[in-house]
């Protein structure tokens, strides 16, 4: 069981690839006559200045009257809020009727919750930060009641064509129906950026939808700034694209964690992972010999075993097999998953440890892990000679370079992909496998570490790096590491903690409060609600306060979408979105091992296999208590 579901479950226990895209025609053939000219000839450019962190107005608090005894589920606080409570409204109530001033929104079918939200974009020139903060609800999450085919679907029929009146549509002015179509088509480009450029279908669409702005935008010069802005978004995301569909043997390949654990690559930059994207795996066979594949990140487990038939053909030592073959994930443990031949994007939900196995079924028992994995590996000197400061800046900056890959829509994606009907978020399963791996890296160091005073020096050390982690506002490299500390074969280590300093004893302990799961982690709560950006949150509480939204309220009441729960979930993704609103500087390493500690704090070896560090832990001291 992976460690996020562990801590799912223990939470609450009421929880329980894409095709070929083809180059098409550049869209810069049908462009009006004001944007074959330089868009710097044009100061009139866009009609309105958007935020520069694209985070939308905080909602405001007021409510509106609900009936006798009813409250809305954003009225409930930390301690309240349980899996016992569900968001679902009483049976006959009419839903939640909490939502901005000036604003309506009772639950409705999809279209005609698409219509409300246009109507408001009617209201003014400049949305209102109601009608803003309703359309930005309905984008994030549509994708629960309506794909994104049916979205752009329901819009085209809305958008009132020159010498053509909408039937759609009717009682508005035609400049203002068509700024209103624009401004949510815009929103949903610029929430989903590169990410609709995975889904072919929909973006040809895009594509149709702007052929039909194009054609009427020389007859309304009052839209510039928003078919300005439609050219950009749809050229730029053409072009990439085009790129990404360059020829294989130019295409980049791009390094996950562990693999073939090379220096120069560990020491770039981290870019954010799409699932067209080409990696290197190795798939091991029964004897332990590999074959090393590239394959996309999306691949599916029979495109995978594909490969790796191919590559065994021309295998001198690989002799005929007459059984079809099967993936098999082995954990470090012994575990094994057999994988099914339609699961996708199987490399980042593997463990720290997992390694992929290709057999047939008769040879599965035989499977065992590799040897390395089940080997104690030697005690890491650089740990010690790492200075406690740099420790810290070096994981929060790498982990801030995990947490701004992540598209903000991959949260929804993790916890909703049932219903959204597709799983794309390799960044967001990259950074909780990162969350893991500091955590058994912790216990593996401590445990690897002969001699208790050593091991209490290293405990300081670990101590000092929480605390400067969380003044760096890195809250999840802090619970890593004190997950890490509160290991059983850890924290049974009577001897080694007795030896600790009561100041670092007193310290550690008010480090256990603040990561205290009681009470649905307010200690937590509070203080990340006293930080201000940028901020790298405790990103599985995160996905668990989602998983109580999808589990404890419905999507549909009768028919009609719970806009409630809509609004809950798009709360959820704007305190991402607020987290990162600026960008995290962290002082400048300079000591002349600068690029070996960069190298060590992203590449760390780690055993987490429970059962070993027990046996660890034991053997350090047989007699603790």
């Amino acid at each position: 069981m992976k460690p996020l579901e562990k801590f799912l479950k223990k939470q609450s226990s009421h929880l329980s690839g894409p095709r070929h895209l083809h180059r098409r025609q550049s869209v810069s053939k049908i462009l009006p006559s004001f944007l074959r000219d330089s868009p710097s000839d044009s100061p009139g450019g866009e009609s309105r200045e958007e935020d520069p962190s694209g985070a939308p107005p905080p909602p405001s608090q007021d409510c509106l009257e609900l009936p006798d005894g009813l409250r809305s589920p954003l009225s409930f606080s930390s301690d309240e809020l349980s899996p016992s409570e569900p968001l679902t409204p009483p049976p006959g109530s009419g839903g939640w009727t909490i939502t901005p001033p000036g604003i309506l929104l009772a639950p409705d079918t999809p279209e005609a919750l698409l219509g409300r939200i246009l109507d408001q974009l009617l209201t003014a020139p400049r949305l209102s930060d109601a009608a803003e903060l309703a359309l930005d609800d309905f984008i994030l999450t549509h994708t629960l009641f309506m794909p994104t085919e049916e979205l752009l679907r329901q819009l085209q029929p809305r958008l009132p064509y020159i010498r053509q009146s909408s039937p759609a549509w009717e009682g508005s002015d035609t400049v203002q129906k068509k700024q209103a179509v624009l401004c949510a088509l815009l929103h949903l480009l610029d929430t989903y950026k590169d990410s609709l450029q995975e889904e072919e279908r929909t973006f040809q669409l895009i594509k149709d939808f702007y052929v039909l702005v194009m054609r009427d935008a020389p007859n309304f010069p009052q839209l510039e700034g928003n078919v300005i802005r439609l050219h950009r978004l749809v050229e730029t995301a053409e072009l990439r694209l085009t790129d990404g569909t360059a020829a294989p043997c130019s295409k980049q390949v791009k390094p996950l964690f562990r693999h073939f654990r090379r220096i120069d690559s560990c020491l770039q930059p981290r870019v954010a992972f799409r699932g067209s994207d080409e990696i290197f795996c190795r798939v091991y066979m029964p004897d332990h010999s590999y074959v090393t594949i590239r394959s996309r990140l999306s691949a599916s487990v029979s495109d995978i075993l594909t490969s790796v038939s191919e590559k065994l053909q021309y295998s001198e030592e690989q002799v005929q097999r007459e059984e079809p073959l099967v993936l098999v994930a082995v954990t470090s443990a012994g575990d094994k998953v057999l994988l099914k031949p339609d699961d996708g994007c199987i490399f980042t939900t593997l463990g720290i440890n997992s390694h992929l196995f290709a057999c047939n079924r008769e040879e599965l028992r035989s499977l065992v892990p590799l040897p390395e994995e089940v080997q104690l590996p030697p005690e890491d000197p650089h740990i010690h000679r790492i200075e406690a400061e740099d420790l810290a800046n070096h994981l929060s900056a790498f982990h801030w370079e995990l947490f701004s890959c992540i598209h903000e829509l991959e949260f929804v994606d993790y916890v909703f992909h049932a219903e959204r009907g597709r799983r794309e978020t390799a960044n967001l399963e990259l950074l909780l496998q990162r969350c893991s791996e500091v955590q058994h890296w912790v216990s593996t160091q401590t445990l690897l570490c002969e001699g208790p005073a050593r091991r209490t020096q290293l405990l300081k050390k670990f101590i000092k790096t929480a605390a400067i982690c969380k003044q760096n506002q890195d809250l999840l490299s802090f619970f890593a590491i004190v997950m890490g500390l509160d290991n059983g074969a850890v924290s049974r280590l009577r001897v080694t903690w007795e030896k600790l300093p009561g100041k670092f004893k007193n310290l550690f302990r008010k480090f256990e409060n603040l990561t205290d799961p009681c009470r649905n982690h307010k200690s937590y709560r509070e203080m990340v609600t006293r930080m201000r950006p940028p901020v790298i949150p405790f990103i599985p509480l995160i996905l668990k306060d989602l998983t109580f939204l999808h589990e404890g309220s419905k999507t549909f009441l009768d028919g009609l979408v719970n806009v409630e729960k809509m609004h809950a979930i798009a709360e959820k993704v704007r305190t991402v979105r607020k987290y990162r609103s600026s960008q995290l500087r962290l002082e400048t390493d300079v000591s002349p091992n600068h690029l070996q500690n960069k190298a060590y704090v992203r590449q760390f070896q780690v055993i987490d296999n429970q059962n070993l560090l027990f046996e660890l832990s034991y053997k350090l001291e047989p007699n603790a208590q």
